[in-house]
């Protein structure tokens, strides 16, 4: 089998993988619908988009950790059975409700809500749940053809849902969307049965304060997780905005209609999912990759916003893809493979809290800005202000994890990075040395690990 899918020899992740496929094409048609439901026939305006967009991602801000909790604790299996229903119920009740004509901008914000709760609370346990699926040698390649999943449904939801709202409206992909969570529920039930690590945590730590704050203080442990975690906030916030800045600059920029902005969601798709293949050949995740990946796409989604046209715009979207899923792909990879099984859904939780936690302040202001000055402002400002916190993370936390930076101006300005220390422990380092002491020391006995990776250099 090709290295590019050698993970797909797993039976239990081949039908997971299958699954999710599926679903994940539903998921991109409802993400097109919703901002066209709110843009165009509620005539809600760029504003009333971001506010849908934020309270999406809020719920990361505010259910996330605890979702982390739960996929230490509980069996995942079971869990993403409950989240993939209840997610497929919010479809539902908004297919009924644009179906029948009913559906006002506050039910789209209410809905919205509850459908980011359920992916809140569903998302740590799917990240985790790879790695019961996979032995530890193929998690880097699972990772990534979860990403490819995703990403090769974005070739074909955005495109089908704009035509059929240009046949049908939008109440009947909605309808579709809520149906399609009935594959990975299917698939989650004829999974054989999984074998877990025991969980190597302190026991008297029941409480989920108690153990939330293990989560927090082992990441503080790891200066090079933190400077991860500063640079996915940026790119995050203020950068994958597309659900929204993709509707602005079809339909104000270049006045296309519905189907033109299914179109450049699948446009892009042939990018991400060209980054997630490329992606499942890599072995070793390293920061440099992360650091520099968010500068390169930052620059990118400034450059897209100056497009004179949709063909060009549209064209624009492919590397924006590549180097958005390189990044987040490599992020993911890394915190995976360099933290331990007992707090991995914790460490999960909180990645994806800050990635996605930003949005809820970045949307609304980012729509806004759109609104005020132009949709183009909703790019050119993203683009600018991911390259700002990116470097400034990096310069800021390259010192405490094991990289030295220095400016050099010949033979042009720029910045020097080379590592001063040892390499990081794998994830497997970090359960052995932590199982030794796991009832004498919990968070505070963790062994630092705040340098990088043995000849890395981030930028």
């Amino acid at each position: 089998m090709s290295p590019t899918f050698h993970s797909l020899r797993h039976r239990d992740f081949r039908l997971y993988w299958s699954g999710m496929f599926v679903s994940n094409v539903g998921t991109w048609m409802q993400r097109v619908a919703q901002d066209w439901l709110v843009l165009e026939v509620l005539h809600g305006g760029g504003q009333a988009v971001g506010i849908t967009t934020g309270l999406q991602f809020l719920p990361f801000l505010l259910v996330a950790p605890f979702g982390g909790l739960l996929a230490d604790k509980l069996p995942k299996r079971k869990l993403l059975v409950f989240t993939n229903a209840f997610m497929g119920a919010v479809g539902l009740a908004l297919g009924v409700l644009a179906l029948t004509g009913l559906a006002e901008i506050w039910h789209v914000y209410v809905l919205a809500f509850l459908l980011g709760v359920g992916t809140a609370l569903d998302n740590p346990a799917r990240q985790a749940f790879v790695s019961e699926l996979v032995g530890p040698d193929d998690l880097t390649n699972a990772i990534a053809l979860n990403s490819a999943s995703f990403n090769a449904a974005r070739l074909i939801g955005p495109a089908v849902a704009g035509g059929l709202i240009a046949l049908v409206g939008t109440g009947w992909v909605f309808v579709i969307n809520g149906v399609s969570f009935a594959s990975p529920i299917i698939a989650l039930i004829v999974l054989r049965t999984i074998a877990v690590a025991a969980a190597t945590s302190d026991d008297d730590q029941p409480g989920a304060l108690s153990r939330l704050r293990e989560g927090v203080a082992y990441i503080r442990s790891r200066p090079d997780l933190v400077m991860v975690l500063v640079v996915m906030f940026g790119v995050g916030t203020f950068g994958m905005n597309f659900q929204m800045t993709m509707a602005l600059m079809a339909t104000e920029i270049y006045d296309k209609g519905p189907h033109e902005y299914g179109v450049l969601g699948s446009i892009m798709a042939i990018g991400t999912l060209s980054g997630a293949l490329i992606a499942a050949r890599r072995r070793v995740p390293r920061r440099r990759l992360i650091v520099g990946g968010a500068v390169v796409f930052g620059a990118l989604e400034v450059l897209a916003g100056t497009m004179p046209t949709y063909l060009l715009f549209a064209a624009s979207l492919v590397p924006i893809g590549v180097v958005a899923m390189t990044v987040l792909t490599a992020a993911n990879a890394y915190i995976q493979t360099t933290v331990p099984t007992y707090v991995r859904g914790r460490v999960l939780s909180l990645y994806i809290m800050i990635l996605m936690g930003g949005t809820p302040a970045g949307a609304p202001i980012i729509g806004w800005v759109a609104d005020q000055f132009g949709a183009r402002w909703s790019l050119l400002g993203g683009g600018l202000l991911t390259i700002g916190c990116t470097v400034a993370g990096f310069v800021l936390l390259a010192p405490r994890s094991g990289i030295a930076v220095r400016a050099r101006m010949r033979p042009f300005p720029r910045l020097v990075a080379t590592s001063t220390g040892p390499a990081v422990d794998t994830a497997e380092s970090h359960e052995t040395s932590t199982g030794a002491r796991a009832g004498a020391g919990g968070a505070a006995g963790h062994r630092r690990a705040d340098a990088a990776p043995e000849g890395e250099r981030a930028a």
